[in-house]
């Protein structure tokens, strides 16, 4: 099984990854009809418009960058460097560990470095500005965050010494969890008392979006919820008392394409609040 797996990733055409991140975005979208938490009065499709607007404009980047990860991934690998070339692990365990670390460096700390440093909390803003947080909210980013991201994967391909097919499945299981961790779907309890030890759910992520700190600044997982637990940046604030948005920007323009593009160099948005 674990072998099959690896060489679907091995050689995952470009149509499969396209259809993943379509399907994923397609289900709970549905979902969010059938289950929604909060009866957002708003056009849903033109909401999704400007988030898928982002959607492009992070593939483009993330298909610039594929050739330098695909070649990061071989040099180490070569050369025998990295975590999981050091240490030689049964099949099982490379997929344990290689998830774990790659969702702590490609995930919660480059998202916890975008919340400390003010210039890059500036292009990451763009993903809070949305007053309505749904599925189509995780696709929302900058493109000056994309190339950040795309960084910290390639130094997470390079500290693990992370073979392709270990790259591509996390980022297949990332994208997925992050659209389900930003819909907006109501959760049992009983889901974040069990699953959500583990796992990232959407009650845990909406309080990431309220419109002040300190909630803003916790809950930064993305497929694990334990690292927020671990480092301190748990918060457990009740959903009800969430409301989207940054109070440091014009939220009426949460839809204005080109405000959202010029937010991270326009000088009058305080960049600490």
């Amino acid at each position: 099984m674990l072998e099959a797996i690896k060489t679907y990733f091995e050689t995952i055409p470009s149509l499969h990854r396209a259809l993943i991140l379509a399907g994923g975005i397609s289900f709970f979208w549905i979902i969010e009809f059938a289950i929604p938490l909060f009866q957002f009065k708003y056009n849903k499709t033109k909401h999704a418009a400007l988030n898928i607007f982002f959607t492009f404009t992070t593939i483009v980047i993330n298909f610039g960058f594929a050739f330098m990860m695909v070649k990061a991934s071989d040099f180490v690998i070569a050369r025998g460097w990295g975590l999981l070339q050091v240490i030689k692990m049964q099949i099982l365990f490379e997929l344990i560990i290689g998830l774990l670390l790659l969702d702590l460096i490609g995930a919660y700390l480059v998202h916890l470095i975008e919340h400390k440093v003010k210039f890059l909390w500036k292009f990451h803003m763009v993903h809070h500005a949305d007053i309505y947080v749904d599925t189509t909210t995780s696709t929302r980013h900058h493109p000056g965050e994309s190339v950040l991201r795309a960084v910290f994967a390639i130094i997470g391909v390079v500290v693990l010494g992370a073979p392709m097919w270990l790259v591509l499945l996390y980022q297949s299981v990332s994208v997925v969890l992050t659209q389900f961790n930003h819909a907006n779907i109501r959760i049992p309890k009983w889901f974040d008392q069990t699953v959500g030890l583990i796992l990232v759910s959407p009650n845990m992520h909406r309080v990431h979006h309220h419109v002040t700190r300190p909630q803003t600044d916790a809950n930064y997982g993305n497929i694990f919820s334990f690292w927020d637990r671990i480092f301190g940046t748990y918060d457990s604030t009740n959903i009800n008392d969430i409301v989207f948005g940054l109070d440091v920007v014009d939220n009426s323009k949460h839809a204005d394409i080109s405000y959202q593009l010029r937010m991270p160099f326009d000088k009058s948005i305080k960049s600490d609040y």
